[in-house]
Formats: C-alpha cells, structure tokens, sequence
C-alpha cells in the first residue's frame, strides 16, 4: 500500500495539462499528446506482461518508475512539443509495465506464504491508497508550483518515482522456474491462454467491461459543472467521490466474500445511481455519483480477485495484462 500511494504521490500530475496550455500548446496539440500516451500504452500493453513473466515482475515494477521518472526529466529539462511526446512514450510504456506486473507480483506474492484469500482485501486497500493520495498530491503541487514554478513540481514528480521504485525494490518475489519459453513464446501462450481458455476468456471479458466504467471518473468534474457547482468547489466535490470510491475499494475483500450473484446486483444499482444523476439537482446527483463510485469499485476489486484466482500458470502478468488492454479498448466505448 505504501508503494502504491507513493506512486501516486506525483506533483505533475494536477497540473501537466496547465503545463502543456502555459508552454503555448494549442488544444490539438494537448489532444495528440494524449494521443500518442494511449496508443503507446495500448501497444506495450501485453508485451510488457509477457516480459514480467519471462524475466521479473519485481524487476518490471521498478522498470516502470524508473522510466516515467525519466519521462518527467524530459518534461522538466524541455518543456516543448516534441518533449512532451517522448516524455509521454516513455511514461506509456512504464505505465504499461506496471499494468500487469504488480498485480501478478502481490498474488504471487500472497500464494508463496499461502494467504492468496488474502488478494481482494490487499488489492483492494491499494486500490484505496492511490485515490486517497490524491488529497495530499493537489497540496503538494499548489506548494511546489507557489515556491518554484513547474520546474520545481517536475523535478519533485521525478524525485517520487524514482523514491517509488527504491521502494518496489524491496517487495518479494517468489521463484519461478525459468523454463525455455522464449520471450515470444511467452507472449504467445498467455494471448491464447487467456483467449481460449474457457474459465478465463469469460474472466477477462468480464473485467475488461467492468473495467473499462473506471472511464467514468473523467466526467465527475463535468457532472458537478453541469449542475452549477461553483468552479471553486468543483475540485471538492470531485474530492469527495474519490473519498466514496476509496471506502468502496477498500471494502472489496469483504464484497469478495459475498455470494457471485450479488455481484451483478450492486453493480446494477451502481448503474441506477450512476443514471439518477442526470435527473438529480446538484447536492443528490453528486450524493448518488459518490454511492456508484463506492459499489463499483468495490465489484471491480472483486473482479480483478476473480481474475487471479483463475489463472493457473506462469502467464499470470502477460493474461492480466490482456485484461488491462481490453479496460483500454472497452473504455473508448464509454
């Protein structure tokens, strides 16, 4: 958990789209640079778990701070256009990385001292750590950016991952045999593992289109806007959301334990509320946006346990990372 709040702990992250508009970036020029991240995360995507398979998922995880750290020494060191792009491959691919990685490492992990019933709690808190830091992460940028400007905030945002990945250093790791899978071979055997197996195709389905509603998140500021929230309280309102859906991660071990048809049903009702605010005035349409938050993200942690509970291989990250690219793809639906 200290890992995953640290990793969240970025300075640049409240304000690098203000970073992009005050170096003089026109909008297109925003939207191709989150362009250009998307399509790097969705290309890295499964080869990045296959490598974590084949070679180290603590080793990945590290990878993955290191990278997005040098990302932001880019950034930093020339704010400019073409930095920009490649401060954002390379993030994209840290990114992707870590995607599969780190939950294939905590599981396997948890199975080595034979606590895998463990996984949805853990998961769950972890999930809750990276929402909660974003309160201390909106002070710690304001401050940076009052004493030195944005050259402060990235060189802090560096200073993170790179802390961030020093910590990951220390997570165990359990021994896999090496086999003589190549690294293709990897790649190859957990995409048809996780296509054609039956227990797990219909696994990976189901959290790639339960995932892919975390896509929602991006609307509440939105939401709050739509409904006359003055532009000051919007990022409190937006804050509590985060706080509802941090409880609701973090209930995801005890949701775990509820019979699999209940599932479906908060996940329904997570659906009802998540409609009510279109016809809701400001104080409820936010109450219910916050309730939805909280239910789905406690099914989504669920989910994800399913998941790991149903691979049986030495593919773990390269399957779970199939099941990150289908979040990706199913989110452009949303």
């Amino acid at each position: 958990m200290g890992w995953a709040a640290l990793s969240e702990l970025v300075p640049y992250y409240p304000l690098y789209a203000l970073l992009f508009l005050d170096t003089g970036l026109s909008t297109a020029q925003i939207s191709a640079l989150f362009a250009v991240w998307s399509i790097t995360g969705l290309v890295a995507e499964i080869p990045a778990g296959a490598l974590a398979d084949r070679w180290s998922r603590r080793g990945v995880v590290v990878l993955a701070g290191v990278l997005q750290a040098v990302g932001f020494v880019v950034w930093t060191a020339a704010p400019a256009f073409g930095a920009f792009a490649v401060g954002f491959v390379i993030w994209g691919v840290g990114g992707a990385l870590v995607s599969g990685a780190s939950e294939a490492l905590v599981h396997d992990a948890l199975a080595e001292v034979g606590a895998e019933s463990a996984f949805a709690r853990v998961y769950g808190w972890m999930t809750a750590a990276e929402l909660l830091v974003q309160v201390p992460t909106a002070f710690a940028a304001s401050a940076l950016f009052a004493v030195g400007g944005y050259a402060l905030v990235g060189w802090a945002s560096v200073a993170a991952c790179l802390a961030a990945a020093l910590l990951a250093l220390r997570f165990p790791e359990p021994p896999r045999e090496a086999g003589d899978e190549s690294f293709t071979g990897t790649l190859r055997a957990g995409v048809r593992e996780a296509l054609t197996a039956p227990p797990l195709r219909l696994t990976v389905l189901a959290v790639a289109l339960v995932g892919a509603l975390d896509a929602v998140e991006e609307y509440f500021p939105v939401l709050a806007a739509d409904r006359d929230v003055p532009v000051a309280a919007v990022p409190f309102a937006v804050l509590a959301i985060a706080l509802a859906g941090a409880l609701g991660a973090a209930l995801g071990g005890r949701a775990e334990r509820l019979p699999d048809g209940a599932l479906p049903v908060l996940l329904a009702v997570a659906g009802l509320l998540l409609a009510a605010t279109v016809l809701l005035p400001a104080g409820p349409a936010l109450a219910a946006a916050a309730v939805f938050y909280g239910l789905y993200l406690a099914v989504l942690v669920v989910a994800e346990t399913r998941l790991q509970d149903r691979i049986d291989s030495a593919h773990r990250a390269t399957i779970t990372s199939v099941a990150g690219l289908g979040i990706e793809l199913a989110s452009l639906l949303v």
